[in-house]
């Protein structure tokens, strides 16, 4: 029997709509534990934060990173399940891949439907989650999302539909939860029980963790600047002076930008202002294959490669790195991308 703690932070699996047309995050740890079975482990859980993902700020990630290592850091907890708000569901568990240094897992799940709404699924996504975070073929794979039966790792991995309750893909999946009947001498369909079977197929692929991060975090501000037919460098400006430190550029392909684009990048770099490049096409890498305004000449400027990390990803590797350094060297980004 494993010792899993539950930390709670609201998104729709703590969300009803009792009080107003829109759901809201009310529900607390306790309400979520009293619907599920945990099966052999024994669970404990608390309250992080109440909070619809979409309101999340770098501060609010902070706290979560400090929870999920504190729980970790207790020798009684076996592995960590944390519950969390689909919408930015991704920047949370790539935070907490980059920061963590143990071989206990940490498994981040939430739900597409409210506990009060028709067919909901947060109570199976705890579940399956629980028994992820308390199998021995979960340790040493870092944080894993897990959704719908489904096991991904936290990089690469990005929320791809709207309100499909198998909203996630990217990376994985790599590894599945099933139920599986359990033996029974009783022959009446009320005696019948499952046990969840954990399957890995995959290590996930990661980096030397970083530290933790600190207060210097909350406030370091990095924006995204998409490429559109007639884009020019505006926006890209407008966020600079608005205090950004750094500027993720969304190419169209495989990274290409345009002439307003890279001269924009070419004085942004001699003015420090660290610009990295990724594509707004949701699956391949970043790739020198044009000039003439292309990812080739904007690379050739100066900008840094994002290659395949998703840019929501990479915003908040850019961000932690930035916290505690100046800049970011053109090789700073290596082991990560």
């Amino acid at each position: 029997m494993a010792r899993i703690t539950v930390l709670a932070t609201g998104g729709t699996i703590a969300s009803t709509r009792s009080s107003s047309p829109g759901a809201t995050a009310t529900e607390s740890i306790d309400d979520l534990l009293q619907s599920i079975d945990s099966g052999s482990h024994e669970v404990v859980g608390k309250d992080v934060l109440t909070t619809g993902s979409y309101l999340l700020n770098h501060q609010d990630l902070r706290v979560i990173a400090e929870a999920v290592a504190e729980a970790v850091r207790d020798d009684s907890t076996d592995g960590v399940v944390l519950t969390h708000g689909t919408d930015t569901l991704e920047e949370t568990a790539y935070l907490l891949d980059l920061v963590h240094a143990s071989e206990k897992p940490v498994i981040v799940t939430g739900a597409q439907r409210t506990p009060d709404s028709v067919g909901q699924d947060g109570a199976l996504n705890l579940q399956d989650a629980i028994a992820i975070a308390g199998s021995t073929e979960s340790q040493g794979r870092g944080v894993l999302i897990s959704f719908a039966g489904e096991i991904h790792p936290a990089r690469g991995t990005t929320k791809q539909h709207t309100t499909n309750p198998s909203p996630f893909a990217g990376a994985g999946p790599i590894g599945y939860v099933a139920d599986v009947p359990a033996a029974s001498s009783a022959d009446d369909a009320e005696s019948i029980s499952s046990t969840k079977h954990v399957h890995f197929h995959a290590f996930p692929q990661r980096s030397k963790p970083l530290s933790l991060p600190d207060e210097r975090f909350d406030t370091v501000r990095v924006d995204v600047v998409a490429s559109y037919p007639g884009s020019d460098a505006t926006a890209a400006q407008a966020c600079v002076d608005a205090g950004a430190r750094a500027i993720i550029l969304l190419g169209t392909g495989a990274g290409n930008g345009n002439h307003a684009w890279l001269t924009w990048t070419q004085q942004a770099v001699e003015s420090g202002t660290t610009v990295a490049l990724s594509t707004r096409v949701p699956a391949g890498s970043v790739l020198p294959l044009y000039g003439n305004g292309g990812a080739s000449d904007l690379l050739d400027a100066g900008a840094l490669s994002l290659g395949d990390l998703p840019w929501s990803q990479a915003r908040i590797l850019l961000a932690l790195l930035l916290s505690t350094q100046h800049s970011i060297p053109a090789d700073g980004l290596a082991e990560h991308i």
